[in-house]
């Protein structure tokens, strides 16, 4: 089931020295239907029709999205892009960034985003994906080492309010219990503006997932809990999307129940 969380080792250590990005891309970001990727190719796919769904009218659009724990990844930015003018993306794990950056250049090497931009510009026919790469590697202005279980997640650096904070698949794991948690949600609104929208897509009723080898442990979270802790920070759920997991019992890389994309906005 995985290497455990070593003795001593606090999680951010544990992430910064065991998270490796390339082993979780190469697992968590196909699309091939091979054994043992079918439910993350679900994932993916679940995952790039609710952002194409919530971005592709331009409903949400502004001056600035930030994204919280963005991790090795991009696929977030693909429908939302087109609709703000500067994008924050962050990352506590300095590899992660570092493989950001290397698809924001185009350094050889770098994960192949194509299939999902592709993907994306199917679902929308709107746009190609070499301007959707364009896009993206222009207005993506600022990778910052982010901790959201700071109170500025950012700290020291200072970020302008956003029109729209998107987060996918970090908190769940970033935080110890439902306390921790609840605050670090709190942070991640306090990056919004007035009447700012929030994007956030995890896992219900996870306790750990796996990155290759490496056991990485989650705080367990339920639609109810997730659903009164925005309505105390103030913000009106818009939407909130579920896709159970299939085959629970027989997934040895991590034991979440479902899938969750959720819309809300700030009610000042």
């Amino acid at each position: 089931m995985g290497e455990s969380v070593p003795n001593g080792e606090s999680d951010l250590e544990l992430y910064q020295t065991k998270f490796d990005p390339k082993t979780y891309l190469g697992y968590c970001y196909q699309f091939a239907e091979t054994s043992g990727q079918k439910d993350n190719s679900r994932f993916v796919t679940f995952v790039l029709c609710q952002l194409s769904k919530t971005f592709s009218t331009g409903k949400f659009r502004g001056q600035r999205l930030i994204e919280v724990g963005t991790g090795p990844t991009i696929h977030t930015l693909i429908s939302a892009c087109e609709y703000f003018e500067e994008i924050v993306v962050s990352d506590y794990v300095d590899s992660n960034r570092e493989e950001i950056e290397r698809w924001l250049t185009a350094k050889d090497g770098c994960f192949d985003w194509n299939a999902h931009i592709q993907f994306v510009c199917d679902l929308e026919g709107k746009r190609t994906p070499a301007v959707v790469s364009e896009t993206i590697r222009q207005r993506v202005k600022q990778v910052l080492k982010c901790d959201i279980c700071l109170e500025n997640p950012f700290a020291p650096v200072t970020v302008e309010p956003a029109d729209c904070v998107v987060s996918s698949l970090c908190l769940e794991a970033a935080c110890k219990d439902r306390d921790s948690y609840r605050r670090s949600l709190g942070a991640m609104v306090g990056l919004l503006g007035p009447r700012g929208v929030l994007v956030l897509i995890g896992d219900l009723d996870e306790t750990f997932y796996t990155v290759g080898e490496q056991k990485f442990r989650c705080v367990s979270l339920s639609q109810e809990f997730i659903q009164e802790t925005l309505s105390e920070l103030g913000l009106t759920v818009l939407e909130f999307t579920l896709q159970p997991a299939q085959h629970r019992d027989q997934n040895h890389k991590c034991d979440y129940e479902a899938s969750f994309h959720l819309i809300a906005r700030k009610n000042v």
